[in-house]
């Protein structure tokens, strides 16, 4: 629903210049862009501290990339979700690798922030990307039960005692024996993609690729 209205009172723009296009990127700031861009999926599989499998940072979270992020998280420029969603699966190595997978699910926030904030941006970006590569969005799947501390505020380790137990799976019929696709807007230590990545795995979870809009 909040999507709709998104779409009634925002026509598709491109996010980093405003510009009305159908694509939500146009050619000039794609350009732009790709001097920021990483396209590389890492592959954790045998990593022991980690508990997602893959990882895929779309841009390095710098400059321009900073300032739009930014502003979509706490600016209240929702609509930005467009451009960010196309930017992450415009690349059609990326793309065909995504399609592999059975679910999407977002990175939640605590139902506290929601309320001032209005929207998850994460969620904002898995729906779309759901939508325009026809995979499921797990809906209320994965839950935050802590209100935790702001991560940019924090250090490293200080940032892995934050969200330690932060997260709770209210749903895993739709999560054992599946590949997973986890979005959330930035990677910078991996803290909460993998705290919510071991609740996955504990509940059944086959596979699990993490997707960012940035790479910090």
């Amino acid at each position: 629903m909040f999507e709709k209205i998104l779409d009634l009172l925002f026509p598709n723009v491109c996010g980093f210049c405003n510009k009305i296009d159908k694509n939500s990127l146009c050619k000039n700031c794609e350009l732009i862009i790709q001097k920021y861009e990483i396209n590389c999926i890492k592959n954790y599989k045998n990593d022991k501290k980690k508990y997602f499998d893959y990882l895929y940072c779309s841009l390095k979270y710098e400059n321009i990339i900073r300032e739009n992020i930014i502003k979509y998280k706490f600016y209240d420029m929702p609509y930005l979700y467009k451009t960010f969603s196309k930017i992450i699966i415009k690349n059609k190595k990326i793309y065909e690798f995504l399609k592999l997978y059975d679910i999407i699910i977002s990175v939640p926030i605590h139902k506290q922030k929601k309320c001032i904030r209005a929207y998850n941006q994460s969620e904002l970006i898995a729906k779309q990307i759901a939508k325009e590569m026809k995979i499921n969005y797990g809906k209320n799947i994965l839950i935050k039960i802590k209100n935790t501390k702001l991560q940019s505020t924090l250090n490293k380790t200080e940032r892995k005692t934050n969200i330690k137990n932060a997260f709770y799976l209210k749903d895993n019929k739709n999560i054992k024996g599946k590949k997973v696709i986890l979005v959330d807007d930035i990677y910078t230590t991996g803290s909460t993609v993998n705290e919510c990545s071991k609740v996955l795995k504990k509940a059944g979870a086959k596979e699990i690729c993490v997707i960012t809009i940035a790479k910090d």
